[in-house]
C-alpha cells in the first residue's frame, strides 16, 4: 500500500532540518588545466562578448505579448555574476552593473519589471521571465550590497502577488507546461523571504506549492512520492509546445530547485525528498552516456533509446539545469552520487556544447552528426542556451569543494586551488592531478593553524575497488566511508599531503547492439577529422569478458590537435571476413566527446554509438 503524501511528510520530518552547507565561493577557488582554460574561454569569448544593451531594451519597450525575450538578461547576468566572482574582471563588472541599472530603471510604478505589454501580463512566459529578473537582481544584491536591487525585487514580487489576487488566478494555471514555467518563480521568492524575513513571501511560497499540488497541475511532490516517471507525468500532448505537456525537463527541474530551497527554510523534508526521488528517476530513465538527456526539451525515457538517432537531443538549458540540480542536492545531502553525475555532465555534455573558439554555445548536442549554432530567438541576436550555457561553466568552481561544519568535501578531482575559512581558521588546498587522464591526485593541505577536521574525498562511482588514500605516505586504513565519500578525520598541519589513487580503466558499454567507449567519467567518440575510416561503419571493439578495452591513451591537451584527449581503440571494422586485411584488428582513434565536432564544420562527422557487427556463430539466434 502506497504511503499518502502526508505520511511521507512525517517520515522525513527531520532529516534536513540541521543541514547548513557553505559552498565555496568562486572567488575562493581557481581551476587550472583543461577545464580551467575552458572556463576562462567561455568568460572571455561568450560572456563578455554579449551586447547587454540589446538584452535591456525589451524592458524599456514593454511591447512583448508572447515570447521569452524577457529571460535573456537575467540568465546572462546570473552567469556573468558568477563569472565575475571567479575572475574579478572589472570590465565584466561594469557590464553587470549596466544590466542591473537597466532593470532597476525600467521598473514601472506598480513594481512590474518585464517586457510584456500591460494587457498580456501573466500570460505565456511573463512570470518565467520575472523569475530570471528576480534571480539576477538578488544575485546582484549579494554581489554588491546595493539595496536598490533587493527593493526592486520586493516591489516586483509584490506586484505579481497583487496581480494574481486581483484576477483571482492560480499561478499554476498560468504560463506553460502545467504551470511549471510560472511556478519556478518559487526559488527567488524563497530567497527574498530569506533576505527580508517578511512572512508575506513565505506565505506566497507556500501558495505556489499548493498550486503545484492541485488536481490538474504538475503535482511534482505527489507524483514523485508515488514513483511516477518524469516521462509519464502527463499524457502525450496533442500540441507539444503547450500547457498540456508535463514532461518539459528544464521547467520541471527548475521547480524542484525552488522546492529544495523552500525545504531548507521550512524544514518540510518532503520537498527535498520529492526532488531526490525525481533525480533518481532521471538518472535511471533519462541520463545518457554523455551525462544529459531530453529530446525536444522533454523527458522521453531517453536512456533506453539513446542509441537511436534522435532530433534535438540534449538542449544545453537542460544540461546546465541538470548540473545545477545535482549541485544543489549535493549541497543538501553530501551524497557523492550527485557529484558523479555533475562530473560526467561537465566533461561531456557541457564541454561538448561550446564551440572550440568559445564564441557560441550549441542549442542541442546530438550523439552523432555535427554540432551547430542555434537559431536567434524572439527577434534578438541570442537564444536561451547561449544565455544559459555559461552558467554551467561558472558553476564548476563552486561545486569543486564544499564545507559543512568541520567537514571539507572534495567533490571534483581537478587541478585547483581553494582557500576558505573553517571556523576562525584559514585553510588552503592545492590539488595537482591529471585525472581523468590517469587516476592519481595529490593535494597539499595548509591550515594557518593546526586543526582537527575531516577531508571527505569522493570515491568516483565504479572505482570503489582499488581506491586508495595516503596521508604523508601512510595508507588510511579503516577510514569512515559514507555516501560515497572517504572521511579522513585528523589533526591537519601545514604541509600535509594527501595522495589519492583511482583505478581508472577504459570500458566498452554495450546497448542495443551498439558500443560506446568510456574512461572514468569521460565519453569518447569517433571523429572524421582523424581520416581513419568511416565513422558510421560497424565494428567489433576488442575487449575482455569484463568489457575492459586495452586502449592506448594519448594525452594531447596543449598540443596543436583539436582534441583534449584521444585514444587508440582496438577494433575489427566492417562486415568483411573474407579479406585477411579487413578482418584484422585495427587501432582506431577516438577523441573525448567534448572535443568531437568542436569546429562545428558541417562537412565533418562524429559518432558515439558504434554499430556492432553481428556474428551469428558467436551467439544463439534467439538472442536477436
Amino acid at each position: 500500500m502506497k504511503k499518502t503524501f502526508y505520511a511521507w511528510v512525517v517520515a522525513f520530518a527531520s532529516f534536513f532540518a540541521n543541514v547548513h552547507v557553505l559552498a565555496l565561493s568562486p572567488e575562493n577557488v581557481k581551476i587550472d588545466g583543461y577545464v580551467g582554460d575552458k572556463i576562462n574561454l567561455c568568460i572571455e569569448k561568450r560572456v563578455k562578448a554579449q551586447n547587454v544593451e540589446e538584452l535591456v531594451a525589451p524592458f524599456r519597450r514593454n511591447d512583448d505579448h508572447g515570447s521569452w525575450q524577457t529571460e535573456f538578461l537575467g540568465k546572462w547576468m546570473l552567469g556573468a555574476i558568477d563569472s565575475y566572482r571567479y575572475c574579478g574582471d572589472k570590465e565584466l563588472l561594469e557590464m553587470i552593473k549596466y544590466g542591473a541599472e537597466g532593470l532597476i530603471a525600467a521598473q514601472k510604478e506598480d513594481g512590474y519589471i518585464g517586457s510584456y505589454d500591460p494587457a498580456s501580463r501573466l500570460e505565456q512566459w511573463d512570470i518565467w521571465g520575472r523569475k530570471y529578473t528576480a534571480l539576477a537582481l538578488i544575485a546582484y544584491y549579494r554581489l554588491t550590497g546595493d539595496a536598490r536591487a533587493l527593493t526592486a525585487v520586493e516591489k516586483s514580487i509584490q506586484c505579481l502577488m497583487k496581480e494574481l489576487a486581483d484576477r483571482n488566478l492560480d499561478i499554476a494555471r498560468t504560463g506553460n507546461y502545467f504551470g511549471m514555467a510560472s511556478c519556478s518563480i518559487l526559488e527567488p521568492v524563497v530567497y527574498l523571504y530569506g533576505a527580508t524575513d517578511d512572512e508575506r513571501y513565505l506565505d506566497f511560497s507556500k501558495s505556489i506549492v499548493q498550486g503545484i499540488e492541485r488536481e490538474g497541475s504538475s503535482q511534482l511532490i505527489t507524483k514523485a512520492m508515488n514513483g511516477v516517471p518524469v516521462s509519464a507525468r502527463s499524457k502525450f500532448p496533442e500540441q507539444w509546445w503547450s500547457f498540456e505537456n508535463g514532461q518539459k525537463a528544464y521547467e520541471m527541474m527548475s521547480c524542484y530547485e525552488g522546492l529544495v530551497e523552500l525545504g531548507k527554510i521550512t524544514g518540510n523534508d518532503s520537498y527535498v525528498e520529492a526532488a531526490r526521488r525525481t533525480i533518481e528517476n532521471i538518472i535511471e530513465d533519462e541520463i545518457n552516456v554523455a551525462g544529459s538527456g531530453a529530446a525536444f526539451e522533454c523527458w522521453y525515457n531517453g536512456r533506453a533509446r539513446q542509441t537511436i538517432p534522435t532530433y534535438h537531443m540534449m538542449e544545453t538549458c537542460v544540461t546546465f539545469t541538470w548540473m545545477q540540480f545535482c549541485a544543489r542536492m549535493l549541497d543538501a545531502t553530501h551524497n557523492a552520487m550527485y557529484a558523479d553525475q555533475f562530473e560526467r555532465t561537465m566533461y561531456n555534455a557541457l564541454m561538448g556544447s561550446m564551440k572550440n573558439d568559445g564564441s557560441q554555445i550549441s542549442k542541442y548536442s546530438p550523439l552523432e552528426g555535427h554540432r551547430f549554432q542555434g537559431e536567434d530567438q524572439c527577434g534578438m541576436h541570442i537564444n536561451c542556451c547561449n544565455a544559459n550555457g555559461p552558467r554551467g561553466f561558472a558553476l564548476i568552481p563552486r561545486t569543486a569543494y564544499t564545507v559543512d561544519g568541520s567537514n571539507v568535501f572534495v567533490n571534483l578531482y581537478i587541478p585547483s586551488n581553494a582557500n576558505f575559512k573553517l571556523g576562525k581558521n584559514d585553510v588552503s588546498l592545492k590539488m595537482q592531478t591529471s585525472y581523468p587522464v590517469d587516476g592519481t591526485a595529490t593535494m597539499s593541505v595548509n591550515p594557518k593553524k593546526s586543526a582537527t577536521f575531516a577531508i571527505a574525498l569522493r570515491i568516483p562511482e565504479g572505482n570503489e575497488a582499488g581506491y586508495e588514500v595516503k596521508v604523508n605516505g601512510s595508507r588510511q586504513e579503516g577510514a569512515e566511508v559514507k555516501d560515497g565519500y572517504l572521511y579522513v578525520d585528523r589533526k591537519w598541519k601545514a604541509g600535509d599531503v594527501v595522495e589519492v589513487t583511482i583505478p581508472l580503466v577504459t570500458n566498452v558499454v554495450e546497448m542495443d547492439n551498439a558500443q560506446a567507449i568510456v574512461r572514468g567519467p569521460v565519453l569518447f567518440a569517433r571523429d572524421s577529422r582523424y581520416g581513419d575510416g568511416y565513422v558510421d561503419e560497424s565494428a567489433v571493439v576488442t575487449c575482455n569478458s569484463d568489457k575492459i578495452v586495452n586502449a592506448v591513451p594519448v594525452e594531447v591537451y596543449g598540443g596543436s590537435s583539436f582534441e583534449w584527449l584521444s585514444m587508440q581503440v582496438p577494433m575489427v571494422v566492417g562486415a568483411n571476413l573474407e579479406d585477411e586485411a579487413d578482418k584484422a584488428e585495427k587501432m582506431i582513434r577516438f577523441c573525448d566527446y567534448g572535443s568531437a565536432g568542436n569546429d562545428w564544420n558541417k562537412s565533418g562527422r562524429y559518432r558515439v554509438w558504434i554499430p556492432k557487427t553481428l556474428h551469428v556463430m558467436s551467439q544463439p539466434y534467439h538472442k536477436y
